[in-house]
């Protein structure tokens, strides 16, 4: 099952990348995660690193994503999120971009990735909240706190949106 899904995945990102070509379509691609397994010994701590399975998690997503060309790498600005997102965008070589979820307005936000590919990072509300303003609706719900791997993906082509999750683990 884990491997019809990377492939049914490689498929679908193959897909689009081939529709980025045409320059007849202006395609954006939005890829959304939660952050790794965070470290939990310590319930006062409010901006916990990530364990070692967090740590292994975020190298497998690079992983899983190292053949898709990224235009540019957000997260929220806490050590997990960061954590999570730093070996993807150093596979890229890109600097990651703080984003609020509480502060981002969606229309500038939609502007400024216009055409681009784009990974964003955040958490288990965060992550779903984010992905549904994009599509303008209540699609998606909370994220289980037990789960850290669900992948949203998100392709606009002039204006058409087109979206799915798929769960890595």
């Amino acid at each position: 099952m884990k491997y019809l899904l990377i492939l049914v995945f490689a498929g679908f990102t193959s897909f689009f990348s081939c529709a980025q070509k045409d320059n007849s379509q202006e395609t954006t691609t939005y890829y959304f995660i939660r952050h790794a397994e965070k470290d939990r010994t310590d319930a006062t701590n409010k901006n916990p690193h990530l364990t070692q399975i967090g740590i292994a998690r975020a190298e497998k997503w690079r992983n899983i994503l190292q053949h898709i060309p990224f235009d540019k790498i957000y997260s929220t600005d806490y050590n997990r999120t960061l954590e999570t997102a730093q070996p993807t965008a150093t596979k890229n070589g890109l600097e990651i971009i703080i984003y609020n979820d509480k502060e981002t307005d969606i229309n500038p936000f939609l502007n400024d990735t216009k055409g681009e590919t784009v990974l964003i990072v955040g958490h288990s509300d965060t992550t779903p909240q984010f992905v549904n303003r994009i599509l303008d609706s209540k699609k998606y719900k909370d994220i289980d706190d037990s789960n850290n791997g669900n992948l949203y993906i998100i392709t606009i082509i002039n204006g058409k949106k087109l979206d799915q999750v798929l769960t890595i683990n």
